[in-house]
């Protein structure tokens, strides 16, 4: 028998509009099998850029279907939103740093739901001063040393590093999954899959 714990990894950029969805539904998702969730903060972007894939950019066509899928998703699953908002983030990196510093803090669930809300049902984009000054305010953490220390080369560096892993695990977008340290699922609508197989290798383990 197998004793070591089947590990869960979500990996996530602020930024990502499904990412919104998981957001909002993982942690119920994954209390009702039984895992616990190690959220992963990293950038997407970095890595789009080097595979040269800029989704959206120059084609209204598909982000208005983004847009609107995103509607229906939501509306089916229950979360509120508001959209569309404005996209890309300009501060996308400053909204991710601050994630690996709360994730070494311990409130980085709390800050990625805050910056999405702020961001998704209120318009204020994430990594900008106003969504990031209201989430300091509902996580009682202070605005001027939150964005003093994300913008430090320890923190920087860590945000690289997160990135790097990403890298060599072969993580293309955001949402993914990661079991195992092996397996990938990519996009909100894999997470259920993610965690049938995550529930299939605990199975196993147990035996």
């Amino acid at each position: 028998m197998n004793t070591g714990m089947t590990r869960f990894e979500f990996w996530l950029s602020i930024g990502s509009t499904y990412s919104f969805l998981t957001v909002h539904r993982i942690n119920d998702c994954a209390a009702a099998a039984g895992i616990d969730v190690r959220w992963r903060p990293f950038s997407v972007r970095a890595l789009m850029q080097e595979m040269n894939n800029l989704p959206f950019v120059g084609k209204p066509a598909k982000e208005n279907y983004m847009w609107r899928d995103l509607q229906r998703r939501a509306e089916r699953l229950g979360i509120p939103l508001q959209v569309p908002v404005a996209y890309p983030l300009e501060h996308f990196d400053r909204a991710n740093r601050v994630a690996v510093l709360a994730s070494r803090e311990g409130w980085c669930e709390n800050y990625v739901r805050s910056a999405y809300r702020y961001w998704m049902l209120e318009g204020l984009p994430a990594g900008d001063e106003p969504n990031l000054l209201a989430c300091c305010s509902d996580l009682d953490q202070s605005f001027e040393r939150v964005i003093k220390a994300a913008e430090t080369e320890d923190i920087d560096a860590a945000y690289r590093d997160a990135t790097a892993t990403a890298r060599e695990l072969g993580i293309f977008g955001s949402p993914s999954f990661v079991v195992n340290g092996d397996e990938l699922f990519w996009g909100d609508d894999r997470l259920e899959d993610g965690i049938a197989y995550w529930q299939r290798l605990e199975n196993e383990r147990l035996v």
